[in-house]
Parts: structure tokens; C-alpha cells; sequence
């Protein structure tokens, strides 16, 4: 009986003590997780959305609640001087999983900017191409916020990936997403930008 009782608090003080050495070097690698999430995948979504912006929204990029959800917002002054905004959303249902999709706004013509895939984990060739085939995303360019962004299969304005209707409905879900974001959040972005 006494050994079972010593297994247990050796159990107990092991299991304490490497919950405790996770939960410091999570928490000590959280900042530098996060910066390498905003140089490798967001960076490069919003250099394509804004190509031709007069400042840096990276630097500029301030955060907003909505609900349970902090969301990053990265304003862009665009060089004929209109403004525009850049923020990530998350299809749910794709293939692999949740897909992140960056989407660019202007906010003076509600019009979006484009739309970028940052994250993913689809079928390398079929699902993958939506990030890397930049024709499916493209379709999202200049579109009107109240358009129907859903797939045509689904009475929207979207082509499907061929071979991949799954990671295209899981897109088109986080670029409704962010029409649905962005019109609850429009006075509070309009105030911090301007």
C-alpha cells in the first residue's frame, strides 16, 4: 500500500511539474509565435491585397472585439487616397480543416480589395490551389460587399476549384464571413482609421 501511495505522489509532482514547464514555455514562446504568424503568413497576403498603399499596415495595425473574437486590422491608404482595410477570417468545412483567409476592404467604396488564403491543410494539388492558384481567390477582387460571395453551385458569383468544390465552399464561407464582420465593425473601424 505504501508504494502505491509514494507511485502516486511521485505521478502527482511529475505530472505538476512538466505542466508547469509547458505552461511557461508556451507562454514564453507566444510573442515570437506570433510574429512569425504575422511575417509568414499575413505579411505576404496583405503585400499582394496592397500593393500600392502609402504607409505600412503592419506598423499601423490595431485590434477590435467582436463577440468572442479579437480581430487584426491592418488599414491601407491607397495612393489614389482612398482607404482600406485588411483582416483574416476562417472558413469552417474545409477538406483539411478551417481555412484562413485574409480579405482586403475599401472602405470608401465598399468594394473588396481582393481576398488572399493564408492558412490551410488541403489536399497538396487539388484544395492546396487555392492558395497557390491565384485565379479562384481573384474572383473575389472588386466585388461589391452585398454580393452574393457564395458559389455558384450554391447560387452565388464564386467558380469552384475544379476537383475541390470542399476548400471552395470552406473560402467562400470565410469571405461571407467577413462581409458579415466587417458590417458590425465599420463605425469602429471608420474611427480608428480616420
Amino acid at each position: 500500500m505504501r508504494e502505491m501511495i509514494s507511485m502516486i505522489v511521485v505521478l502527482t509532482l511529475l505530472a505538476s511539474v512538466s505542466g508547469g514547464l509547458l505552461a511557461a514555455v508556451k507562454s514564453g514562446t507566444e510573442l515570437r509565435i506570433e510574429e512569425q504568424v504575422l511575417k509568414f503568413q499575413k505579411a505576404p497576403a496583405i503585400e499582394s491585397l496592397f500593393s500600392d498603399v502609402t504607409n505600412d499596415p503592419l506598423k499601423e495595425r490595431f485590434t477590435l472585439e467582436t463577440g468572442d473574437r479579437t480581430l487584426q486590422i491592418f488599414p491601407g491608404k491607397m495612393k489614389d487616397g482612398s482607404l482600406a482595410v485588411a483582416f483574416e477570417t476562417s472558413g469552417k468545412g474545409g477538406y483539411g480543416g478551417d481555412i484562413g483567409l485574409m480579405v482586403g476592404i475599401n472602405v470608401d467604396s465598399d468594394q473588396l480589395v481582393g481576398a488572399r488564403v493564408t492558412t490551410h491543410a488541403e489536399t497538396p494539388g487539388l484544395g492546396s490551389r487555392a492558395k497557390d492558384d491565384l485565379t479562384f481567390v481573384s474572383q473575389f477582387n472588386s466585388k461589391p460587399l452585398d454580393s452574393n460571395l457564395a458559389l455558384k453551385a450554391d447560387n452565388g458569383s464564386i467558380d469552384a476549384i475544379s476537383g475541390a468544390t470542399v476548400t471552395s465552399r470552406a473560402v467562400t464561407r470565410a469571405a461571407i464571413q467577413a462581409q458579415e464582420l466587417y458590417s458590425q465593425l465599420k463605425p469602429e473601424i471608420l474611427k480608428q482609421i480616420q
